[in-house]
């Protein structure tokens, strides 16, 4: 049996207690070098109270974060944004622009932001290649659970779930898992490398209770890269959901499938050419639903069939194009309604 000498044993424990300091410094210097890139986003949408038989539309506030990847763009989740009627950008020395939404995919839940003006001296992160991130590695995460701007939370790469198979941007998404404590309000935020690199963009987490219990995931950089970058599909300031067999012919649709509208943001591509939301709750198979608004039919003559080919199909028509013009055919009250270019 070997056994040390006293001289090994203080090298050894002096070499450890030294590679926690370095380590916990480094963390240290490193959310004091990306914390001012991290920003609240602080929104205003309407919501649907039912109380008793009556049902009203009230103004609520949500609460997300993000950063800054030039002093005009921030990337956020999509959800965070998807419908806000007014979305406005809050800093670490407390400046507050407005922002506009220029793009947004709810499966991959990525959104991009533009500021109404620039940040002035704004510091920026870096998206990291994603596909380099191994299970075991450390990570980091900057947002504002609960509010609590600018938290600090870090944990280990847990797992990682692709679905990037097909063509279809609609569908894509890649996840990093981590046991990083997420909570309300960090959607949105960064999630980082140990060299102050953003690998994913904070999205969800898996519970029972309503609270963190172990599970998040944050889309990663290179879907973010891809779709808010690459692919650039319009946001179109809606939340739908499909309607197919049954539920279609409860409709009573003119064609085998729709998306049905639950709210549309009055100032959004699609709420400018008219397009209406739901007034009312219904549960349907256990679904809630609100029900009373328009069910799309298709756009810019692209018929929407719940397929990966008329998915593709509709985000080539959704892309990003400087005076591109929409048509929307919708199903209102029994009839077909055409909305927009003539």
């Amino acid at each position: 049996m070997n056994y040390m000498t006293p001289i090994k044993k203080i090298v050894l424990l002096t070499f450890l207690f030294l590679s926690i300091s370095i380590n916990g410094q480094s963390l240290s210097e490193l959310y004091k070098k990306v914390n001012p890139a991290v920003v609240v986003i602080l929104t205003e949408q309407k919501e649907l109270v039912s109380s008793g038989k009556m049902t009203k539309t009230v103004t609520s506030g949500g609460l997300g974060s993000g950063f800054m990847i030039s002093d005009t763009q921030i990337i956020t989740a999509a959800h965070v944004v998807q419908v806000a009627e007014k979305v406005d950008v809050e800093f670490l020395d407390g400046e507050i622009i407005p922002a506009k939404v220029i793009s947004a995919y709810a499966t991959a839940d990525v959104a991009l932001l533009e500021l109404i003006w620039p940040r002035k001296n704004a510091i920026t992160l870096r998206l990291a290649d994603s596909d380099q991130v191994n299970i075991g590695e450390k990570v980091f995460i900057v947002g504002a659970p609960y509010g609590l701007g600018h938290s600090l939370s870090s944990g280990y790469v847990s797992g990682i779930i692709n679905d990037t198979k097909d063509e279809n941007p609609f569908t894509n998404s890649e996840y990093i898992q981590t046991d990083a404590a997420i909570n309300t309000g960090n959607s949105g935020g960064p999630m980082l490398n140990m060299k102050g690199e953003v690998i994913g963009v904070v999205s969800n987490i898996l519970t029972q209770s309503g609270g963190f219990q172990g599970i998040g995931f944050a889309s990663s950089s290179n879907i973010t890269k891809d779709l808010l970058f690459d692919k650039k599909i319009i946001w179109n300031g809606t939340d739908v959901i499909p309607l197919t067999g049954k539920v279609a012919q409860i409709f009573n649709l003119p064609q085998e499938s729709g998306l049905l509208v639950q709210r549309v943001v009055k100032v959004s591509p699609f709420g400018i050419l008219g397009v209406e939301d739901g007034e009312m709750e219904m549960t349907i198979n256990g679904e809630k639903l609100i029900v009373g608004g328009d069910i799309i039919l298709s756009i810019n003559g692209v018929k929407f069939e719940n397929t990966d080919k008329s998915l593709l199909e509709l985000s080539k028509v959704m892309e990003i194009k400087e005076n591109a013009a929409l048509e929307i055919v919708v199903f209102r009250a029994g009839k077909k309604v055409t909305l927009g270019r003539k």
